[in-house]
């Protein structure tokens, strides 16, 4: 998917990690993370931002929750983070990074909520009145006070398998007169609100007008909604959109490594930086096997490129059926055993069972490796 941009606009990265998987110092189904592109492209998203007056949370699990990538992206001015589940959340807080939004897209668990709200996160993102119930009453027993999204969901919005959560409007009057003393509603959400359509542009889906009529409600009710998360493919491309839609924040994650959809076939100011390095394994009848491990399968991975150290070869990989475990992933013809396998296309590296190499001066030559880590963000070898 992103195999012929990577090696047009970063083809240091593509050399890099052929170097690093040559030397013997990354081993196959290994994810490469360009440390100087990650802080190029978060300070590019912090500079659009500003401009459209947008708040923006940084995502990591496309990335593999990496610490040493958040604090590039926080060195850019991006300073908290949307965690996606509790265990993100956990994550951050043994590292001390801060959260800007808990909650969404996996609720707290009840017997973590205590724990979480202790270390202050910014926002939690809200599915139902119990929980509301449960953040009231853990912040007035410690004396705090906590700011909420409402994640919003209506008949005809778009929803993700495995996602399903959310108030329909019919329920915002219920929660608009809930007597809370230590919590604040302060916003709304919604996931996706932006999406590919098949003019290859970013359009709002009816997510974002759906919010829109959320706040209405809260203010007919007399609560005063001051932010409008609207989250899914920020970059530099959407976030003039968040700002027309009357939305107040984003949360890039792909944008960090230039790898939402519309960067495979449109230039736009985030560049890749990041790619998959696995090895020819063997052959069998026809057919050549590199190791697995990484596959995503929305990944849209259908080729990569093969370097035994003489000679580089573009090959396809041929499709595989998500109903299997990934073990080896299969490409046309015979290959060198040993040879390095580049990949480059879109993934979510904490669903995989991959390394991840996070690597830096790569762009001035001077690499360094700063740390290899499992896809759940914990060190393995630094």
């Amino acid at each position: 998917m992103f195999l012929d941009v990577t090696r047009r606009r970063n083809p240091k990265l593509i050399a890099a990690s052929k170097y690093l998987h040559q030397s013997g110092q990354i081993l196959p189904d290994t994810y490469v993370l360009d440390l100087d592109v990650i802080a190029e492209n978060a300070g590019l998203l912090k500079q659009c931002a500003d401009q459209a007056g947008i708040a923006l949370f940084y995502m990591t699990k496309q990335i593999g929750r990496n610490p040493l990538a958040a604090e590039c992206i926080r060195g850019a001015g991006i300073d908290k983070a949307v965690v996606v589940d509790y265990k993100e959340a956990r994550l951050m807080m043994e590292h001390g990074l801060p959260i800007g939004n808990v909650g969404h897209l996996v609720q707290i668990p009840q017997r973590f909520l205590e724990r979480v709200l202790r270390d202050q996160p910014e926002y939690v993102t809200v599915y139902s009145k119990e929980m509301l119930q449960e953040i009231e009453r853990i912040c007035k027993a410690g004396g705090q006070r906590q700011k909420v999204l409402i994640k919003i969901l209506e008949d005809g919005d778009s929803i993700y398998e495995g996602q399903q959560g959310g108030f329909r409007l019919a329920d915002l009057p219920q929660i608009a007169n809930m007597r809370l003393e230590a919590v604040e509603i302060a916003g709304l959400t919604s996931f996706p609100c932006f999406v590919l359509d098949e003019n290859q542009q970013f359009v709002p889906t009816q997510n974002a007008a759906t919010l829109q009529a959320a706040k209405a409600l809260f203010y007919a009710y007399g609560v005063e909604i001051s932010q409008l998360n609207m989250p899914s493919a920020t970059c530099c491309e959407t976030i003039p959109l968040i700002k027309q839609l009357g939305g107040t924040q984003g949360e890039p994650g792909h944008a960090f490594t230039g790898t939402t959809p519309l960067h495979a076939i449109k230039d736009l100011p985030e560049r890749p930086g990041l790619v998959y390095v696995s090895e020819i394994s063997h052959h069998l009848d026809d057919a050549s096997y590199f190791y697995g491990g990484g596959y995503y399968r929305r990944g849209h991975f259908t080729e990569i490129l093969i370097d035994d150290g003489k000679r580089e070869t573009i090959s396809k990989v041929r499709p595989f059926s998500s109903e299997h475990i990934d073990y080896y992933l299969e490409t046309e013809g015979h290959h060198p055993i040993g040879a390095t396998v580049i990949g480059a296309f879109r993934t979510q590296i904490f669903t995989t069972r991959s390394d991840v190499a996070v690597v830096s001066g790569i762009q001035s030559g001077d690499i360094r490796m700063e740390g290899i880590f499992d896809s759940g963000g914990k060190a393995i070898n630094r």
